[in-house]
């Protein structure tokens, strides 16, 4: 269905009964004075241009205009013929894909209330209600025995002898906002006993990263108070990581549930650390390279055959613990996995809203997965309606 006729069941008198056939799922954001919505337009229009071709009525929603007592919104489509957003009057969503780009945002209370009414909504459907905590994320995965075993050692960054317990079992520490994305105020700690200074600190800024070197663990605490973000941290056993011309590397999964309502891996990719980064994130100088390339560098072909099937499985385990752990309807997420010198897989981090995945395979199949996905929602709402009022 192409943007023409998307206008056209919005204008004719056949609207209300065109929208009872047609699925109607709605991009949620959050509103902008400047630009009327915040996002990324890209891939917004990228959805929408999909979920035409698949038969959905694709629009961009913000919250202010999500009115859940309405037949129709105010949303906004984007004319192919002008390369313009506009804004419409269309059919109420079936399912809301939240798409709301920053945490601070999903803070707000009319964003929390608009979000907490839509999981009530009997008519509505959506997945991924916000972002994860980090402390969080680690702490559902704890709970299984088969996610247990892939994530490194955690604790909250809440004082200085929780750093100094780290340190007594672990000489090399990552130091993690639990709300940070794309490397954001990450930092490293090393310990080097035989050193004059034998605390290193390294702090990520953008493509680089800074050093500084303390006598003692109270200086360095202190350096840690001064560089830090305001919000709460964890520390983190740092992994010995493969590497790929002695350039650390890990892998980019993106998992997402099927037309059946399972997950399963839509891709995986794998990015290569910049020559001054701490990280391995694109916006900090990493590099996208192939999986397969750089473990069969590191390892021979059918180790690294090995490792790409363990990795294909466990990350479908990792998402049902997540979901499981959070108590709410996910529908994809994207995945840090980490590939240390023994071939071992470790879990560093996972996203509930993931960022585009470059490698054009990935990025289609994600694409058709979000309708096929909210196809299933929608058949579930409406027999679980079905079965109710049989009842």
């Amino acid at each position: 269905m192409n943007i023409n006729n998307q206008r056209l069941l919005t204008s004719s008198p056949k609207a209300v009964i065109t929208s009872l056939t047609t699925p109607v799922l709605a991009i949620l954001t959050i509103d902008d004075q400047k630009r009327a919505f915040l996002g990324n337009r890209s891939n917004f229009i990228d959805i929408i241009r999909t979920g035409n071709s698949m038969g959905f009525i694709v629009y961009v929603l913000t919250i202010k205009k999500l009115l859940l007592n309405r037949t129709h919104l105010q949303g906004y489509v984007y004319l192919e013929e002008t390369g313009k957003w506009q804004q419409e009057l269309l059919p109420f969503p079936d399912v809301i894909y939240n798409r709301i780009p920053q945490r601070e945002h999903e803070r707000l209370p009319l964003v929390r209330a608009k979000l907490k009414a839509c999981r009530r909504h009997p008519k509505l459907s959506m997945f991924n209600p916000n972002y994860f905590n980090k402390w969080h994320l680690f702490k559902w995965l704890r709970e299984s025995r088969k996610t247990l075993r892939h994530i490194p050692a955690t604790r909250r960054l809440n004082s200085v002898d929780n750093l100094k317990l780290m340190l007594a079992e672990h000489d090399h520490l990552y130091l993690k906002p639990v709300s940070g994305k794309a490397g954001q105020g990450i930092m490293t700690v090393t310990y080097i006993a035989k050193k004059s200074l034998p605390y290193r600190l390294q702090i990520q800024q953008n493509k680089r990263s800074s050093t500084y070197h303390c006598s003692t663990l109270a200086k360095l605490w202190i350096r840690i108070q001064q560089q830090r973000t305001k919000e709460p941290y964890i520390v983190q056993q740092a992994i010995k990581l493969a590497a790929y011309h002695d350039r650390k590397y890990d892998l980019r999964a993106l998992v997402q549930k099927n037309r059946h309502g399972h997950w399963e891996l839509s891709g995986l990719g794998a990015r290569v650390a910049g020559a001054y980064s701490i990280t391995t994130h694109v916006p900090r100088g990493g590099k996208i390279e192939e999986p397969e390339k750089l473990l069969r560098f590191t390892f021979n072909e059918q180790r690294s055959g090995e490792i790409l099937n363990n990795a294909r499985n466990i990350t479908t385990v990792i998402a049902r613990q997540i979901e499981k752990g959070s108590k709410q309807t996910l529908g994809e997420m994207s995945m840090d996995l980490g590939v240390d010198t023994d071939g071992k897989l470790w879990v560093f981090e996972a996203n509930a809203k993931p960022m585009k995945f470059d490698e054009p395979h990935i990025r289609q199949k994600s694409l058709e997965r979000i309708f096929q996905y909210a196809h299933y929602l929608m058949l579930k709402k409406k027999n679980t309606a079905e079965i109710t009022a049989y009842n």
